[in-house]
């Protein structure tokens, strides 16, 4: 058992008709080396009983069935709503098409443990097939024009350096998230649905005097889109990807203008992303892929004027 000191970490998978892919992750979670975590397993209306098929094979996890698909940031926060209801100190959102290393979960805490200010803590990721090259180091947030840059992305790990473990925003792909954190600004953004609510999260954390960070000495690896990167008419990203990446960039600026950005950050960030949303439409127009363009069109309406939710996702 552990010690009265060391953090007690609830870790959140969620599945989504990806038996496959959860599987190998619990199964690497199988060997990990720190004493004191536990899963849970959230299924996300998968089909042909992935969930109950997982608890058989995998029977030390806690299994929610949620009975549909509740997207990222909904079957996200039926798994923190479980362990904020338990006795852990922090909660581990995990991607369930990553296979960690053993030790992990114990790189993450001994950053835990020496930020005292941490709210959140990310290791670094890495391609599951290309495992000497960054997937995510973390990210930088330009507040000028609402954008979310991720470090290291496609770097290799022998150039890179990281200058400060400090980063702006934790990608959802695996963020260690402290108990007091989640209690003071609450959970996911479930208007969100898929996409962004992890920037969102950050932002709301930080904004909060927490402080987010990279445990570069804990390395995962992650297949990377295993949920939306499938054949489809118009190629290998479904319509619905771009919908939800342009609506929520949106959905973004707009919550930020109520927080705290300046009516000239606004500006400019609209004239950005809408700038770049148009060359996409432009691209898809040229190509002939009729459905990216109206999920992009559909997206930039509901971005700007969707009601946003009043909840405060506790």
């Amino acid at each position: 058992m552990a010690t009265t000191s060391a953090p007690k970490v609830a870790i959140v998978l969620v599945n989504w008709n990806g038996l496959e892919f959860t599987a190998a992750c619990l199964d690497s979670l199988r060997k990990v080396n720190y004493p004191d975590f536990e899963v849970i397993v959230v299924d996300n209306g998968s089909e042909h009983e992935e969930g109950k098929r997982l608890k058989i094979q995998f029977p030390e996890i806690h299994l929610i069935e949620t009975g549909e698909n509740l997207g990222f940031a909904g079957g996200n926060n039926v798994g923190i709503r479980k362990a904020m209801d338990g006795d852990f100190s922090h909660v581990l959102l995990l991607n369930n098409d990553t296979i960690v290393e053993p030790d992990f979960l114990n790189e993450l805490v001994k950053v835990v443990l020496s930020q005292p200010k941490a709210g959140i803590v990310q290791p670094m990721i890495l391609f599951l097939h290309q495992p000497k090259l960054i997937w995510s180091a973390g990210g930088k947030w330009i507040p000028d024009f609402s954008r979310s840059v991720t470090l290291g992305d496609r770097e290799p790990t022998a150039d890179y350096r990281v200058k400060t473990s400090q980063i702006d925003w934790a990608t959802g792909c695996a963020m260690l998230v402290s108990r007091d954190a989640i209690a003071k600004v609450g959970l996911l953004n479930e208007q969100f649905f898929v996409y962004f609510e992890d920037v969102e999260w950050s932002l709301r954390i930080r904004e909060a005097g927490f402080e987010i960070h990279l445990a570069e000495s804990s390395k995962i690896y992650h297949e990377a889109g295993a949920s939306s990167k499938k054949q489809h008419d118009e190629g290998t990203l479904s319509p619905k990807v771009f919908y939800f990446h342009v609506r929520n960039q949106l959905f973004l600026i707009r919550l930020l203008r109520k927080r705290k950005s300046s009516f000239s950050q606004i500006l400019l960030s609209l004239g950005y992303h809408l700038g770049r949303f148009s060359l996409w439409m432009g691209y898809f127009l040229l190509r002939g892929r009729f459905q990216k363009l109206k999920s992009v069109a559909k997206g930039i309406q509901d971005g700007l004027f969707q009601s946003l939710t009043q909840q405060s996702w506790r």
